[in-house]
């Protein structure tokens, strides 16, 4: 990493924390006019109702900080003439890939608040219409991967394995499953957003050690506009990042992670994320083969341990702690595996 990268890394981080920090004085009183509260479902914890009518599709402040991020990134990359950011096509689409990828898993649950908050349908897309929209834009993005050059990438302890036209297939499970389980992992203030930004500086030291300058600086700008949103969204939050968000940040962390080729690193880096789904997956599971017991107090995991009794802001600590950990290990396998 030389200089040039530096000052384009750190500009990516500085732009977008500060645009979506200072959004947050602008799109939130707005959302509040436009009334885009949050329904709070009933199934939830009962002590939740209280949020009822906090804005949502917060997830706004911090999409649009990390896309401007990446445009001046580009445009500093040419003043600076550090184009070895981008010295092959491969390069430059898993760059604008991944941005598609990240803004098209937004759009998606953009569609899904809107629903909920304008068209007053609490549960938004119907799981089946979100399911086909998430298929469509993973397999995209997939193809477009293949098509320039994708279809290998490294597996730790059993070096770079090759796996042709299979990477589609494995690119487009990944990408549901990991959108899916960070929409899950939104339910506590400041959770989603915190263990995101634990996660997105993992994939920037990542990029670099990989040698993917370029997913360095995505991962960076992603880092920079969740810290600004964390502001407005750590408890009591006065925004919610909504469908909006959480897919938005599914999408952008797994195609950082396709984007240094290192795809089964996001299993320690979002060890977290992974516990949500299962917790999810298991008390369905459970409660049809007992007819009616329960493994977990409530699920996903975060709502077993308010149900214990335990606080947003411990919740949010000890989870990112988990995601730090797994981080580290992350980092470790690619530097030992």
């Amino acid at each position: 990493m030389d200089f040039k990268h530096t000052i384009i890394l750190a500009m990516a981080s500085i732009v977008s924390f500060i645009l979506s920090a200072l959004l947050g004085r602008v799109v939130i009183p707005w959302l509040h006019k436009l009334k885009f509260g949050q329904t709070i479902l009933e199934d939830g914890p009962s002590w939740h109702q209280k949020k009822q009518g906090t804005p949502t599709m917060g997830g706004i402040l911090f999409i649009t900080g990390f896309t401007a991020a990446a445009l001046v990134a580009v445009a500093l990359t040419y003043l600076l003439k550090a184009n070895h950011l981008f010295e092959t096509a491969y390069e430059n689409a898993r760059f604008w890939g991944g941005i598609g990828l990240a803004l098209g898993c937004g759009l998606i649950g953009f569609a899904d608040d809107y629903i909920k908050v304008v068209k007053k349908r609490n549960l938004g897309l119907t799981a089946l219409q979100k399911l086909l929209l998430q298929l469509l834009l993973a397999t995209g993005y997939a193809v477009l991967m293949y098509a320039f050059g994708g279809g290998h990438f490294t597996i730790p302890f059993f070096g770079e394995v090759n796996w042709g036209v299979w990477y589609v297939p494995f690119t487009v499970f990944v990408i549901v499953a990991m959108t899916n389980a960070t929409n899950l992992t939104d339910g506590v203030d400041g959770l989603c957003g915190t263990t995101a930004f634990v996660a997105a500086l993992a994939l920037m030291l990542l990029g670099g050690l990989t040698g993917h300058l370029s997913q360095g600086v995505l991962a960076s700008a992603l880092a920079g506009g969740l810290a600004g949103f964390l502001l407005w969204n750590l408890h009591p939050a006065q925004v919610f990042m909504g469908d909006t968000g959480s897919l938005f940040i599914g999408g952008a962390l797994t195609a950082l992670a396709f984007g240094i080729e290192q795809p089964f690193l996001l299993v320690p880096i979002g060890i977290l994320y992974i516990a949500e789904n299962l917790s999810v997956i298991l008390q369905v599971s459970y409660f049809k083969i007992t007819h009616g017991k329960r493994l977990f107090k409530m699920s996903p995991l975060h709502h077993h341990f308010e149900m214990c009794g335990w606080s947003e802001g411990r919740i949010v600590l000890t989870f990112s702690a988990v995601t730090l950990v797994g981080c580290v290990a992350a980092i470790l396998l690619q530097m030992f595996a």
